[in-house]
């Protein structure tokens, strides 16, 4: 594989994309839900997170409510969180409500800390 004139494997490209992945994860993770104090990835609002080409991030995410009423400003704040990443030139984002959220998208460890389980 060929990328700016440098030649590299595919084990060292599936190894960049899977570091830029836990960047981005990295970057989801320190935008917080106002209403529940607890980021927004392990919460289990991201629904999707692609990488396109040259750098361009997509991700669908939903709210625990839909009418949520900073959800216009969270929107904000994960392009802010993941577009300072490196390696990303833009994210473009899409809030969807199907399926809807509901506490069994939290990671367990999220659950235990918030007492649900």
């Amino acid at each position: 594989m060929i990328l700016h004139g440098e030649v590299r494997s595919i084990d060292e490209f599936a190894e960049d994309e899977a570091a830029l992945m836990e960047a981005i994860i990295a970057g989801l993770r320190t935008v917080t839900d106002p209403e529940i104090p607890v980021n927004i990835y392990d919460l289990g609002l991201i629904y999707r997170i692609e990488v396109k080409d040259e750098g361009v991030v997509e991700i669908d995410m939903t709210l625990t409510a839909p009418g949520c009423p900073v959800a216009g400003q969270m929107l904000g704040w994960v392009q802010q969180a993941v577009g300072v990443v490196e390696g990303v030139s833009d994210v473009k984002m899409k809030l969807v409500f199907d399926p809807p959220w509901d506490k069994s998208r939290m990671s367990d460890e999220v659950q235990l800390e918030l007492g649900l389980i």
